[in-house]
């Protein structure tokens, strides 16, 4: 041991006494660490602003720039090979839709379960609230299937207005075509070669791709229906929404109807007191109606008028 005072010492390696004594506290970041690291693991493919959003759901009082710094030093950065954009668009833009039911949008999904046999996927996703109300699997999809999921689907939920797909055989077919013009229904095609014209599904697809089907082996059909119905559910109900400022699919259309009831409430009660008060200023009815009265003694509004 060298004979020398802790002042001396300190000199020597170029440090402060203070900075000698000084005792790390607890890290207050620790449980939000270990809560991130965690809905990573669940959520494979959400990224940090799903992931905060998350966060602030459970209850951390935090902001997006300490979740950010944190998703960064923790290496939980998601690789992504983006495509080059190229310009694409509709030669006539459709309206977006306003209200449930109004457009869905119509495709397919293909995978493969551990014994090497090839299953097919309907997937249907509103555009207006972004919610996917049904997901069909099945080994082979034919147009006269499909047909039959959607009529199911209209038991529940009803038809809509504009249904929009590629040009599949079996979205262009005959069964297709019939079912449509029995439930006025109407087939909208995008054009060859251009699914960014269908970009809602297409992104459905890549949710449902990354988050599901690359996450799970299907050891039957029947797995298979189950695990992506249960993807489906928590992907109305719990998976955030950006373009739906951060709300689910769900609560962005209960929140829509609750407006849309309070704004129908509104407009009625004004009518409702003016119909009242004009039964009030109505005149009562005339006790002898066959009985002749001259013009001069006709009474509007409750007062006789005369010449």
């Amino acid at each position: 041991m060298h004979d020398l005072s802790q002042r001396r010492a300190c000199g020597l390696i170029g440090i402060t006494r203070r900075a000698l004594a000084y005792k790390a506290g607890a890290d207050r970041n620790d449980e939000l660490r270990q809560r991130l690291r965690t809905l990573a693991e669940e959520k494979r493919r959400w990224g940090c602003p799903l992931l905060y959003q998350s966060l602030r759901r459970e209850g951390f009082k935090v902001n997006h720039k300490r979740v950010e710094r944190l998703y960064r030093e923790a290496g939980l950065s998601l690789c992504r090979r983006r495509r080059r954009k190229r310009l694409s668009h509709l030669r006539v833009v459709l309206d977006g839709p306003h209200a449930a039911n109004q457009v869905w949008a119509v495709d397919f999904v293909h995978d493969s379960l551990a014994d090497g046999r090839r299953l097919r996927g309907l997937t249907v996703i509103d555009q207006w609230s972004r919610g996917s109300p049904a997901l069909e699997v099945e080994v082979s999809l034919t147009g006269e299937r499909v047909t039959k999921g959607l009529e199911r689907l209209r038991n529940t939920r009803g038809v809509p207005t504009i249904i929009q797909s590629d040009n599949g055989a079996e979205f262009t077919g005959r069964k297709m075509d019939q079912w449509a013009d029995e439930h006025g229904v109407r087939l909208h095609f995008i054009q060859p070669g251009k699914p960014t014209q269908n970009a809602f599904i297409e992104s459905f697809n890549s949710r449902l791709r990354q988050q599901c089907l690359n996450q799970h082996v299907f050891i039957s059909l029947d797995d298979a229906r189950r695990k992506i119905e249960r993807w489906r559910i928590e992907y109305n109900c719990a998976r955030p929404h950006s373009s739906l400022d951060y709300l689910t699919p769900a609560a962005f259309a209960a929140s829509a109807d609750q407006t849309r009831s309070a704004a129908a409430a509104r407009t009625a009660l004004p009518a409702n007191r003016w119909l009242a008060a004009a039964l009030q200023s109505a005149p009562s009815a005339d006790p002898k109606p066959d009985s002749f009265r001259p013009p001069s003694e006709i009474v509007k509004g409750g007062r006789k008028t005369g010449k």
